[in-house]
């Protein structure tokens, strides 16, 4: 066993009772959450972070660290949202939308390094209707069918219910049929109403978010769940916002990961306003979110965000993804982060196995592709 989890059961640590409930497989409640966020004690948060991602895992798994071959489109950013935090949605003038000819040349591209996965998502753009992408995404499964395609956020689903007066069922039906394999998690941001409405979001309050995914799931979807930090939200909010998706995943139990994010501040308005989360808290997010949320079974440290070496120090925090090479992404990039614009397959590698992990190669769905360092797959 870990020597922090030793400690505290051999002492009066303050977390006590919640170690010994985490050492039992025994459900952690909302007061508990609150709890170890409270706490300063990084290395027992890490340690039974660990402690239960070994569990979930299995001791075959155990030091498996899961990444994915993929892209990222994003066909337009005007957004008629105006969400505070946001800096990739822009107005009119200064926007861009894509035909299906350049989308199609940006696939092809990615394609030649022998991605698996498709990551689309936008702004809400009137002029990028649920046509627009239906005609999208049967082109590109039409010219590349094994590529899997994870797109639109919940609040992407709202808009085109609401923009041609359908059910959100009929929508998500008419995206399966031309070629919807799976869901992001993007457009949750922080539950609590409170910041919402400080942040200027309108979009997708979280009964409608739950209830998108809830819909997709019955209808054979997977798709997984995010939470931002860093827009004036408190601990109470984080709990309250894990223990939605918690109840959620106990009802539909389609969720496949859950990613704690972060927001970067360039080009918005709000910086004076709240407090930018530290990597000690970026790693707070990984190691209670793994502990709270019981029922998901992957939690994502996505490099993209964090940088190449908090989320090394994540895989030792209780995640056991850090998502993918991402041949092209722009919405964290627009907002100021510096991190490269992707990484090769071997460059992810070597990020997982000098962390001491094991690198394996999934598709969208965590069915293992390739595991180890030795790659004989082309470009990776």
């Amino acid at each position: 066993m870990y020597l922090a989890i030793e400690d505290a059961l051999n002492s009066k640590h303050p977390l006590k009772n919640i170690v010994e409930k985490v050492l039992h497989n025994i459900r952690l409640s909302v007061s508990d959450g609150i709890h170890l966020y409270e706490s300063n004690d990084l290395a027992l948060l890490g340690s039974l972070a660990q402690f239960v991602r070994e569990q979930k895992a299995g001791s075959k798994y155990a030091k498996y660290v899961y990444y994915i071959n993929n892209m990222h489109l994003n066909p337009t950013n005007y957004c008629v949202e105006t969400c505070r935090f946001c800096s990739y949605a822009n107005i009119k003038t200064k926007s861009y939308t894509w035909t299906i000819e350049q989308v199609l040349t940006k696939v092809k591209a990615a394609s030649e390094f022998g991605i698996t996965e498709i990551h689309m998502v936008g702004g809400l753009n009137p002029d990028c209707d649920l046509n627009y992408f239906t005609d999208i995404m049967k082109v590109i499964k039409n010219e590349y069918p094994n590529i899997h395609l994870k797109a639109f956020t919940a609040v992407e689903i709202e808009y085109f219910a609401k923009l041609h007066k359908l059910s959100y069922e009929t929508v998500l039906t008419r995206l399966i049929e031309a070629g919807l394999g799976s869901m992001p998690g993007g457009g949750a941001e922080i539950f609590n109403e409170t910041v919402r409405q400080k942040m200027k979001v309108k979009k997708t309050p979280a009964v409608t978010w739950l209830k998108i995914h809830d819909i997709a799931h019955k209808l054979g979807l997977k798709s997984n769940a995010t939470m931002l930090t860093g827009i004036g939200e408190n601990i109470e909010h984080k709990i309250e916002h894990l223990n939605y998706l918690r109840n959620q995943q106990d009802k539909s139990g389609g969720f496949l990961c859950f990613i704690p994010l972060k927001c970067y501040y360039e080009g918005t308005d709000i910086k004076d306003e709240v407090t930018e989360p530290t990597g000690y808290d970026l790693l707070k997010d990984i190691a209670i979110s793994r502990l709270f949320l019981d029922n998901f079974p992957h939690i994502k440290a996505y490099w993209v965000q964090l940088g190449e070496k908090i989320a090394q120090i994540a895989i030792n925090f209780g995640a056991d993804d850090i998502d993918g090479t991402i041949f092209e992404e722009r919405i964290t990039h627009a907002a100021g982060t510096k991190t490269p614009l992707n990484l090769a397959c071997k460059e992810m590698e070597e990020l997982i196995s000098t962390a001491g992990f094991i690198p394996c190669q999934r598709d969208t769905l965590y069915n293992q592709v390739k595991i180890g360092q030795d790659s004989l797959l082309l470009n990776c």
